[in-house]
């Protein structure tokens, strides 16, 4: 199976796409619009994409974008929990803004995530590019986290990430990948206005007066 998925699909500028390439370009596409229009099916197709990708980078020397996809399945499995019961009295999660305090846990996890990877990269392994690999994998980490938990932020996350993956991959040779990733982009901005609006939905709602309506004269 993982030699028939690390074959060559087929070539493109005389560079070999392969089917494990092809797929999570399908898987990865349908993932990011179903966490847009708040699917719950997302996460189960998440995590088939990113065991695709783990294939895929590892044998591009991506080491740690390669680690980062258990970490995803794991997420892949939280979040899939956290949106169906993680809200109010085990209710399903909804649109919210990152508050201060998650803002400065993030922004502490971040920089250690990127420390710590780029050294690792760096020292421990034959990665031509440590600094690049360690900051998208510390980015993709915190976008997915917010997103388990609905955070509108995420998005923005997940935008920084995407405009270093794509030029990152191409330079790697992964052109259907920074392809992907370029749809991404899109789609994420597509997610922040779809996640936005529901944000302002919600808050229209919580400041509707109660009571019966007025009766029009």
């Amino acid at each position: 199976m993982i030699d028939w998925l690390t074959g060559t699909a087929f070539t493109v500028a005389g560079t070999g796409t392969t089917r494990a390439e092809l797929l999570g370009f399908a898987t990865g596409v349908l993932n990011v619009w179903l966490v847009a229009r708040q699917r719950i099916a997302n996460w189960p197709v998440g995590i088939a994409n990113v065991l695709l990708l783990m294939l895929l980078f590892w044998t591009a020397g991506l080491y740690a974008d390669a680690g980062l996809q258990v970490v995803y399945v794991v997420l892949g499995l939280y979040g899939w929990w956290a949106w169906r019961y993680g809200g109010e009295r085990r209710s399903r999660l909804t649109v919210r803004r990152t508050s201060r305090r998650e803002w400065w846990a993030l922004g502490l996890a971040g920089v250690a995530l990127t420390g710590a990877l780029w050294a690792l990269l760096d020292r421990a392994t034959d990665s031509t590019v440590p600094l690049p690999d360690a900051l998208t994998t510390a980015l993709s980490l915190l976008a997915t986290y917010g997103q388990t938990r609905k955070r509108v932020e995420s998005w923005w996350l997940w935008i920084a990430a995407d405009l270093i993956y794509i030029p990152l991959y191409a330079y790697k040779g992964l052109y259907l990948t920074a392809a992907l990733y370029l749809i991404f982009l899109g789609l994420c901005v597509l997610g922040l206005r779809e996640w936005r609006a529901d944000l302002r939905r919600g808050a229209g709602a919580t400041r509707a007066p109660s009571g019966p309506a007025p009766v029009a004269a």
